[in-house]
């Protein structure tokens, strides 16, 4: 059975039909050529696949397309702007948080969110958003100064407009 579907992704509005039981993993891929999304174990316990839908951290190889349809999809791709990486992207270099790549997309992704939510997050508390995010690489480490990096950068630029000249 297929179905119609309308979604916002990436800040563009997508129209597509698709079968029920497509999953919005499979439709960004295969459909939108958005192959910064991972498909890793298909099962929703890696994170690869994370992507965010309505500002909220999910594994899109858990969720049907059909149930994503009138939703916002950001995925990887999505947070760049005008070809200038988003902070989280700009920290995951700078602290050497990339090594095969694979479970990036999911960490960055997820990360954001975090960071929206919670501007100035405790070691702990990054642990914790990404717990869902399995990395086979750097020992996550690395990962987790990255976000604090970023938070930090993020709240400096927050913070700048108010900051008063000599």
């Amino acid at each position: 059975m297929r179905k119609t579907i309308t979604l916002e992704v990436n800040g563009a509005s997508e129209t597509e039909e698709v079968e029920v039981g497509m999953t919005l993993l499979r439709f960004l891929r295969d459909r939108l050529d958005l192959t910064g999304t991972k498909e890793g174990c298909n099962e929703g316990e890696c994170g690869s696949c994370m992507v965010l839908l309505d500002g909220r951290p999910v594994n899109s190889c858990l969720v049907l397309a059909v149930e994503a349809g009138g939703g916002k999809v950001t995925t990887i791709e999505g947070l760049s702007k005008d070809g200038a990486l988003h902070p989280i992207q700009e920290a995951f270099l700078a602290h050497a948080s990339i090594q095969c790549g694979f479970c990036t997309p999911g960490m960055v992704v997820t990360a954001v969110a975090l960071l929206r939510q919670n501007p100035d997050p405790s070691e702990e508390e990054i642990r914790s958003a990404l717990a869902g995010n399995l990395c086979r690489c750097t020992g996550y480490r690395q990962i987790v100064d990255a976000v604090r990096g970023a938070a930090a950068a993020m709240r400096a630029k927050a913070a700048a407009p108010l900051a008063v000249s000599a």
